[in-house]
C-alpha cells in the first residue's frame, strides 16, 4: 500500500513521472555523496591543521560524523520516503536506547 505507484492509465505519462522522480533521485544522492565526500576532507584537515587543539578537533568530527549518518540514513537508505516509518521507529528506539545505556555506564564510571 505504502509504494503505489500513480496510474494515469497514459504508459507515457507515467514512464515520464518515472523518469522525473528518478532523476530528481539520483540528483540528491549526487549532493548529498559530495557533501559527505567534502565534510571527509574537513575532518582530515581539521586533524591535519596543527593549530587546532583536542578540545576543539575532536567535537567537530563527532558532529561532521553525526551530519553524515544523517545524509546516509535519508539519502542513501531512503528513510525520507513513505513508507519507512516502521524501521525508522526502530532504528531512532534502538539509537535512544543505546545513548540512555552510554549515559547510564558513564554516570557509573564517572560517580
Amino acid at each position: 500500500m505504502a509504494n503505489q505507484q500513480i496510474n494515469s492509465g497514459n504508459p507515457r505519462v507515467d514512464l515520464e513521472y518515472r523518469r522525473k522522480k528518478n532523476a530528481e533521485e539520483m540528483r540528491y544522492q549526487v549532493v548529498s555523496f559530495t557533501l559527505m565526500i567534502f565534510l571527509t576532507l574537513v575532518a582530515f584537515a581539521a586533524v591535519a591543521i596543527e593549530g587546532f587543539t583536542a578540545w576543539f578537533t575532536v567535537p567537530f568530527i563527532i558532529l561532521l560524523a553525526f551530519v553524515q549518518v544523517v545524509f546516509q540514513l535519508f539519502y542513501f537508505m531512503h528513510m525520507s520516503h513513505k513508507g519507512h516509518e516502521a524501521p525508522s521507529l526502530f532504528l531512532f528506539s534502538g539509537l535512544g536506547f543505546g545513548l540512555v545505556m552510554v549515559l547510564a555506564f558513564m554516570t557509573i564510571v564517572w560517580w
